[in-house]
């Protein structure tokens, strides 16, 4: 008897092991759970997402084009900025279409290609996003506790290859990811996200993850520790000589820190809201607020950089102005 039922039970397991591997075999869409349904208020979403996405592709292909023209902006810090703006139009480019489709379409599915891409998009957005903090961190630094050789210890050359080594880095460090990850078996298909989400398809994995999770812990220190070390580095040498140096330096610093640290801390925060909601169960928190705070890092961090910057940086506000005014004198004289 104990022997017939050995066999039934090893009988059960290799059916659902064949099971596993045929479906995985068959895969080809993952099911978005996360949608609610909102019946005709979709459109109403549809128009709010889309209006952010138009906000968002209006103000930072603008400043990106006003520090590309005009000559006097082509200094590091502007460099960082500009690549600061193409990273949130690359970041909402991977985000913006999907989830307009997603909102207006009644079944909730994404190709696996398509998921993967966007995994990536998204991680190496996040990824170069944090680099380029860290690196105008020590930029700041440079400019505020060397102000003298700050135009040889810090070049526009110099800026251009930070840049590159920051896009390289993060493009290679998430082809590795993603390679690792494509070769998993996947014995489910269904997706706790409104978006494509790493972490979340490594679980769905019905073999050994060990090598991801150890590449994954070694990709969290790559992608966290090491920005933040030079972050750390630069504002406490910062702040050493604000605490020591004249009323006129502390004034410096606040204006010249103050952009930085509002787009550091905001992205920072929407990354801790990411990290908490994919990894820890929300279900006693309410469905709406678990969204917002899925999506906090990807649409506030894109809407308020070229705000802040735009605004508080005055040699980019004088030439928004300038070009402004330039453009309605030319248009009244072709009126006239």
């Amino acid at each position: 008897m104990s022997s017939k039922l050995f066999y039934n039970l090893q009988t059960v397991v290799v059916l659902s092991h064949k099971t596993r591997m045929m479906m995985n075999s068959t895969l080809s869409y993952f099911i978005l759970s996360t949608y609610i349904h909102v019946g005709t208020m979709k459109y109403l979403y549809f128009m709010i997402t889309a209006l952010l996405y138009f906000v968002i592709i209006i103000a930072n292909s603008s400043l990106i084009v006003v520090i590309c023209l005009n000559r006097s902006l082509h200094e590091p810090m502007y460099l960082f900025l500009c690549c600061l703006f193409v990273n949130e139009l690359y970041g909402s480019t991977g985000l913006f279409p999907f989830l307009l489709v997603q909102i207006l379409s009644d079944i909730h599915t994404v190709s696996v290609p398509f998921c993967f891409l966007q995994i990536f998009s998204l991680y190496t957005y996040a990824h170069v996003e944090f680099c380029n903090l860290a690196v105008m961190s020590y930029d700041r630094y440079l400019a505020i506790c060397y102000p003298l050789q700050y135009n040889t210890r810090m070049t526009s050359n110099k800026a251009v290859l930070f840049i590159s080594a920051i896009w390289l880095y993060s493009f290679v460090k998430f082809l590795i990811t993603l390679s690792l990850n494509i070769r998993l078996p996947l014995c489910e298909n269904t997706i706790n996200s409104l978006y494509c989400h790493n972490y979340l398809v490594v679980k769905l994995a019905c073999s050994d993850t060990k090598v991801n999770n150890i590449y994954g812990l070694f990709g969290v220190v790559l992608t966290i520790v090491v920005p933040l070390l030079p972050i750390l580095f630069s504002y406490m040498k910062i702040l050493k000589v604000c605490f020591s140096g004249s009323k006129q330096t502390r004034q410096k610093a606040v204006s010249t820190c103050t952009p930085h640290l509002v787009s550091l801390l905001n992205f920072s925060f929407g990354c801790c809201f990411e990290i908490l909601q994919s990894r820890f169960d929300m279900t006693s928190v309410p469905s709406v607020l678990r969204i917002i705070l899925s999506l906090y890092f990807l649409i506030i961090q894109p809407l308020l950089t070229p705000v802040v910057y735009g605004l508080q940086m005055s040699k980019i506000r004088q030439t928004c102005k300038h070009v402004l005014c330039y453009k309605m004198l030319t248009g009244c004289s072709d009126t006239v």
